[in-house]
């Protein structure tokens, strides 16, 4: 007698929400029959989140798919018209978990405790409606001082396998834990946090195949950077670009983000890396073993077929990967660092270094800044 799989919550904040890996198997199984070709990983995430499976017309670069996504993410400054919007729906709660994150809205200017008491007294009304709202709508809440809040979403929310949608351009990030996460405005978070579908035009596929290891200096950052100077910053638009190869293994989950989240830079829909032992080592680093074990027992899912054909594909070896510089004025602007002084003299680009920035949303992680 089979025994039924195991209801394993989305997060601990949300102990009564579970992840629905049986419907993605279902869809696929059903997609497969259709299509009768091997899937990439980002048409296994879409496609095992479409409405009607059976029904759905699927062209990759020509569909428009209806989806559900697991998951809304909203940041402070543009979550405020997204509720009011929700409000006059008349709705009694949010029909999937959604949560808003108050980071946006605070000025880095004399530092941390400064700015923190500064933004929460000109914010107080926004702060406040925010929080008052999400109470009242079972929405989870990050008060200012939270966090970033990809950095909060990949720590407690993100998942392999999931679908997102989140209303700032670098949501993205999340594809560092295996999840397709994708940046939206706030009607398209309206209608999904209404229960409505949501509507995207069926992205195509750019593969990043990824061998050897970084070494020396190179970080993942550099990965994303040599990407964006080969598609420029249009390179990615309509697409997902989706990594694999040997190479991926060597990459931690906080790395794997942020090269997700500079995907943003080349205009990709999003970006995603398939399920590795870094992701399963981090879910479980940070308090979410069963779904690292859940994970990975869903793994042949988390991965693109054998086969799977994509419409571009690049190829990076991270063994010859060297740390580079991309700007300025435009970010697919790449130049190695050993070359960049006198690249920079030649070009005769800015030379003064008037500020520096450590731990944006890009590279939020304590590899970043160790």
């Amino acid at each position: 007698m089979a025994t039924a799989p195991q209801k394993v919550p989305m997060s601990r904040h949300e102990p009564n929400k579970y992840i629905n890996y049986q419907r993605i198997e279902d869809n696929l199984e059903i997609v497969r029959k259709r299509l009768s070709r091997p899937l990439t990983l980002s048409e296994k995430i879409l496609y095992g989140h479409l409405d009607n499976a059976a029904e759905q017309d699927i062209q990759r670069g020509v569909s428009y798919l209806q989806l559900r996504p697991d998951r809304v993410v909203c940041q402070d400054a543009t979550a405020q018209m997204a509720l009011l919007q929700f409000m006059s729906a008349g709705i009694p709660e949010v029909a999937v978990p959604s949560s808003v994150h108050c980071d946006h809205l605070i000025l880095g200017e004399s530092g941390a405790e400064a700015d923190l008491a500064r933004a929460k007294e000109v914010n107080k009304e926004v702060y406040d409606f925010l929080a008052t709202t999400c109470a009242k709508y079972n929405l989870g809440f990050w008060g200012p001082g939270s966090g970033i809040i990809h950095q909060i979403v990949i720590e407690n929310y993100a998942f392999p396998g999931a679908l997102m949608i989140g209303t700032d351009s670098h949501t993205p990030n999340a594809g560092g834990l295996g999840a397709a996460a994708v940046g939206v405005g706030g009607a398209d978070a309206v209608d999904v946090m209404a229960g409505i579908p949501w509507e995207l035009k069926c992205p195509k596929a750019i593969g990043v195949k990824l061998t050897g290891r970084l070494n020396g200096w190179t970080s993942p950052k550099d990965i994303i950077l040599e990407v964006a100077g080969i598609l420029t910053v249009k390179g990615g638009t309509g697409a997902i670009v989706e990594y694999f190869g040997s190479g991926v293994e060597a990459v931690s989950a906080t790395g794997m983000g942020t090269v997700c989240n500079m995907g943003a830079e080349i205009g990709a829909t999003t970006s995603v890396f398939p399920f590795t032992e870094s992701m399963h080592r981090y879910l479980v680093s940070t308090g979410r073993p069963e779904i690292a074990d859940a994970s990975r027992k869903f793994s042949h899912n988390l991965r693109a077929d054998e086969g799977a054909k994509y419409d571009e594909v690049i190829e990076i070896n991270l063994s010859e990967l060297e740390p580079r510089i991309n700007g300025p004025f435009t970010p697919d602007l790449m130049t190695p660092l050993v070359k960049f002084k006198d690249t920079a003299k030649e070009k005769e680009w800015p030379q003064n270094i008037s500020a520096c920035l450590i731990g944006s949303c890009t590279n939020s992680s304590y590899e970043d800044m160790t």
